[in-house]
């Protein structure tokens, strides 16, 4: 993380960061009664910011504080108004975006109360490119965790639930220990789920395979992807894979709001790909990525006509 932006929304109100403080008897902290987003602001070819589906993130948030048992004392579109409130009080027109939802200062215990107090943030900062440049443009180094997706009976699989992603941090932790880049986590029945913070995507005689909604967080950057394969008439299937299947495939990507497009090398010590291109991102992706890249930021309408909420600074 670079820069931190030093105005944020919380609870109604654009405050700065010093201003904005939690008592250390907020529930969330004791019990992961969260729920949060990521999101991305861009700088737009025609001037000003644009931020990539917005409102598709805030009504997630809403959902997964709904699937928690709660509901937001906010709307969907009011949040919409506090994150372009953000990025204009920062000035920033690219950014990353940070609501955070969680149970704040009441009952101590599992049980919270029937309603308890909900504090919600929006926050920014500058960050790059989340697994790295050299990941994104040269392909990211991947490895089979020990550690399962939990399933679905044991975990809000649905939801992007703060709690749930400590899995992911120790998953995280221990792909790096071992020298690679990230690591991905399969399902209880052995197939792939997804990244500790992306979902997977392979290609395999030009048909583009991804893992279904079983035991996933559904991506909007997932939906995103599926759209444009759509778009240009590609078959895509949502259906398990193996890692013998992911060893072999032509092309492997993850996608992420933050690792946005993110070209596989390798995964457990074997090299993607095949020929001249093994190891190396292959043209679908490549294509992909200059595509992602373009329509964040307003080239490519035919696309994402309806994806960006616009913005001015000063």
């Amino acid at each position: 993380m670079s820069n931190r932006g030093s105005q944020l929304w919380y609870n109604g109100k654009i405050l700065s960061e010093d201003k904005a403080r939690i008592s250390l008897f907020t529930h969330a902290l004791h019990y992961g009664t969260g729920a949060f987003e990521g999101i991305r602001a861009y700088k737009q070819k025609k001037g000003g910011g644009g931020v990539f589906r917005l409102k598709e993130h805030m009504e997630r948030l809403v959902e997964s504080f709904h699937i928690m048992g709660f509901e937001l004392p906010y709307t969907a579109e009011k949040l919409v108004e506090a994150a372009v409130d953000v990025c204009k009080a920062n000035n920033y027109e690219e950014c990353y975006l940070r609501p955070l939802a969680f149970i704040g200062d009441g009952p101590l215990g599992v049980f919270p109360g029937d309603k308890p107090p909900i504090d919600i943030a929006v926050m920014a900062w500058e960050w790059g490119k989340y697994l790295g440049a050299k990941g994104e443009n040269e392909g990211t180094r991947l490895v089979t965790s020990s550690w399962m997706r939990p399933q679905v009976n044991t975990s809000l699989a649905g939801g992007k639930m703060t709690g749930q992603y400590l899995m992911g941090v120790v998953a995280k932790r221990e792909a790096v220990r071992m020298g690679f880049d990230e690591a991905l986590m399969l399902d209880t029945e052995g197939f792939f789920a997804e990244g500790t913070g992306e979902n997977l995507f392979i290609i395999k005689n030009n048909i583009v395979k991804t893992t279904p909604l079983t035991s996933i967080l559904s991506g909007i950057t997932r939906s995103t992807v599926m759209e444009y394969f759509k778009h240009q008439g590609k078959t895509i299937v949502e259906q398990r894979f193996t890692r013998d299947e992911l060893f072999t495939a032509d092309e492997v990507f993850l996608t992420g709001t933050a690792a946005e497009i993110t070209p596989v090398k390798e995964l457990d010590n074997r090299l993607i790909g095949k020929g001249d291109k093994k190891g190396k991102p292959g043209p679908i992706t490549t294509k992909l990525k200059t595509d992602y890249a373009n329509i964040v930021r307003g080239e490519l309408p035919e696309y994402g006509r309806n994806w960006l909420t616009t913005f001015q600074c000063g």
